[in-house]
C-alpha cells in the first residue's frame, strides 16, 4: 500500500465513530429507506422533504455517506452503493448495527480501563451489575430488543440442524444449561413429544424463560427450572441428563471458568452423557465478515458484558476440552445455514 493511500486508511480509522453514527442516524432517520426506494436516487432536497428532516441535516449526513462510499451521486441525485444497500436491507448488518449503538457504543469508550482491571467497565452505561446477564431480561426495551435480536440472529438459523445431531440417540432429559429465554427447550420439545428439558440458569433469566413458555401449553409440562449461578464453586448441577447441551453459552466465560463449567458437568455426569458444545469459532467461518463480526464482539465481552471472555477459535476450546477430562468424539459444521460448529462429547 502507498503511503498516501494507508494515510487515508488511517483517517478512515480515526474518524470510524462518525461514519458508524452517520449510518445509524441515517437509518433511524428513514434515509436509507426513501433512498432504496426510489429509482434512480433522490436530491437532497428529495430526500428532506420524504424524510422532513431540515436540509442542513440532510446534507452532512449525506455528505458523510458519500465519503464512506455508503452513498453515490449521479448528477444532483443519490443512490445506495452496494455498502449502502447492506446497511439498509441486510439482517445480519441490521442487528448488528443496533446491537452496537444500543448495548455497546457508549461502554466501549471504556475500553482501556476494562482491559487493564480486567473488569466490564463499560458496563455502567447500561446498569449497575457486576456483568451484564443478571441484567438481561430487565434492560429497558429497546436495548433489550437489541441485545436478543443480536443473540438470536446467531443461534435461531441453527436449531434445525442442530436438533438433529442432539436427538439422534433419542435422550429423554435435557439439561439446556444456560438457556436464556427458552428458545431452545421449546424447539425440543416440539420436536419430541417425549423429552423433558430442564432450563439452568441464572433466577432472573428463568422468570423470563417461564413466562415466553406459559404460552405454549403443548411444552410448558415437559419443561423444568433449576437456578444455579454456575461461578459460584459450591454451585453442583443435578444428575440424570442425558444430554447436556450449551449454545452460545461458553464463550460467555474464561478458560478457566469454562474448565470449571466442564468439571461439573463431568462430576454429575452419567458414565454414557453426551455433552454438546455449540458455538461461533472465529476459525471456523465461512466468509469474511462473519470472522470480523466475531472479533468485534469480543470487544463487547471485554467492556461490557463481563471483562473477561471473548468469542474463541476451536483450538482454545478442543485443548479446554481434553484439560477438563473430555474426549471431542464429534464435529458439526452448520455452515450451510449458519455459523455454527456443534463439538460433541463424552467423559474420558
Amino acid at each position: 500500500m502507498k503511503a498516501i493511500n494507508a494515510l487515508y486508511e488511517a483517517q478512515k480509522i480515526a474518524f470510524s465513530p462518525f461514519v458508524f453514527q452517520t449510518a445509524y442516524t441515517m437509518h433511524s432517520l428513514g434515509i436509507f429507506d426513501v433512498i432504496f426506494e426510489t429509482k434512480g436516487g433522490l436530491s437532497i432536497d428529495e430526500i428532506s422533504s420524504k424524510t422532513k428532516v431540515a436540509k442542513y441535516g440532510i446534507t452532512v449526513l449525506i455528505e458523510m455517506a458519500e465519503a464512506s462510499s455508503i452513498v453515490v451521486k449521479e448528477g444532483d441525485k443519490y443512490s445506495l452503493t452496494k455498502i449502502g444497500y447492506f446497511l439498509a436491507r441486510d439482517k445480519m448488518t441490521h442487528v448488528n448495527l443496533m446491537f452496537t449503538q444500543d448495548i455497546c457504543y457508549k461502554g466501549l469508550f471504556h475500553l482501556e480501563e476494562a482491559i487493564k482491571e480486567g473488569k466490564p467497565a463499560g458496563l455502567k452505561e447500561i446498569g449497575p451489575w457486576k456483568t451484564i446477564y443478571p441484567g438481561l431480561s430487565i434492560l429497558p426495551e429497546d436495548l433489550k430488543k437489541s441485545w436478543f435480536d443480536f443473540d438470536h440472529f446467531y443461534s435461531d438459523n441453527s436449531f434445525i440442524d442442530a436438533l438433529k445431531i442432539i436427538f439422534k440417540d433419542k435422550p429423554k432429559m435435557i439439561y439446556d444449561i444456560g438457556g436464556n429465554t427458552g428458545k431452545w427447550a421449546l424447539a425440543s420439545t416440539k420436536h419430541d413429544a417425549g423429552v423433558n428439558v430442564t432450563i439452568l440458569d441464572l433466577p432472573v433469566q428463568l422468570k423470563a424463560a417461564k413466562k415466553n413458555i406459559s404460552n405454549h401449553p403443548e411444552s410448558r409440562d415437559r419443561i423444568h427450572y433449576h437456578a444455579i449461578d454456575l461461578l459460584v464453586p459450591e454451585n453442583a448441577i443435578p444428575e440424570g441428563a442425558d444430554v447436556y447441551w450449551m449454545s452460545q453459552f461458553l464463550d460467555c466465560f474464561s478458560e478457566h471458568e469454562i474448565e470449571a463449567i466442564l468439571l461439573k458437568i463431568k462430576a454429575s455426569a452419567k458414565p454414557d452423557a453426551k455433552i454438546y458444545i455449540m458455538e461461533l469459532f472465529i476459525d471456523q467461518q465461512r466468509f469474511p465478515a462473519a470472522e470480523f463480526s466475531l472479533i468485534a464482539t469480543s470487544l463487547y465481552f471485554t467492556a461490557i458484558a463481563n471483562g473477561n471472555s471473548k468469542m474463541y477459535s476451536s483450538s482454545v476450546f478442543k485443548y479446554i476440552i481434553e484439560k477438563a477430562g473430555f474426549e471431542c468424539i464429534g464435529e458439526y459444521n452448520l455452515h450451510a445455514e449458519s455459523y455454527h460448529t456443534i463439538l460433541e462429547l463424552k467423559i474420558k
